[in-house]
């Protein structure tokens, strides 16, 4: 399995595309529809699904076009599913003039393993950045893809709607901090890191 990350829109919002022979799902379409598209056509991918980590602004700025173009299905968590076409929620009504609304996903998240085409891979329920958010546990190949959740040495910001510091550090504590200290993290925004450098050196939440 190979994941390609790209940092799209104007506060570089991680889309990542993680892929296997021509199946490929993904994650967080936060902008330039075009990017993905070129990669997507490129490496002659057919997607299987679009998977949020949650439903922010800046991580589905492109999900309309992207679903649209690949006739991909979408998921997202259950109580972020309004979110999609909720300005106020998703956070975009700041924007002025640029508000971000979705079409409702087609199916929800819930804790657990999951199939779909050739990947298996595992959902965990992350709440904390936002309630609804989800990480997404590739254990075969030691990947986790974390939303806003963790950071290379940060952490998601809790001061937005539906945001909880406490049930955030909760998470990373009794989820992301349970998996072996190998796992590479994909995070949401900035560049990978692992779980053993995040409970060693992070400076909100250690072990």
């Amino acid at each position: 399995m190979k994941i390609e990350g790209m940092s799209l829109g104007p506060i570089g919002t991680n889309c990542y595309i993680v892929y296997e022979g021509q199946e490929a799902l993904i994650i967080d379409p936060g902008a330039e529809a075009e990017n993905i598209t070129h990669f997507l056509q490129q490496n002659n991918l057919q997607v299987k699904a679009i998977l949020l980590t949650h439903a922010h602004f800046d991580h589905i700025g492109a999900l309309e076009e992207i679903r649209v173009q690949t006739g991909a299905k979408v998921y997202i968590h259950e109580n972020e599913a309004s979110w999609l076409s909720d300005p106020e929620k998703n956070g975009s009504r700041k924007l002025r003039g640029n508000e971000i609304t979705a079409s409702a996903a087609d199916f929800t998240l819930a804790p657990g393993n999951i199939q779909l085409g050739t990947f298996n891979f595992r959902i965990l329920h992350t709440p904390g950045h936002s309630p609804g958010s989800v990480s997404f546990v590739f254990e075969e190949d030691q990947i986790i893809v974390s939303g806003d959740v963790l950071f290379y040495q940060g952490i998601g910001r809790t001061d937005l709607y539906g945001g909880s510091m406490e049930e955030l550090e909760r998470s990373i504590r009794n989820e992301l901090y349970t998996l072996d200290d190998t796992y590479t993290v994909y995070p949401g925004h900035g560049p990978e890191t692992t779980i053993g450098m995040e409970k060693q050196r992070n400076p909100f939440v250690r072990e």
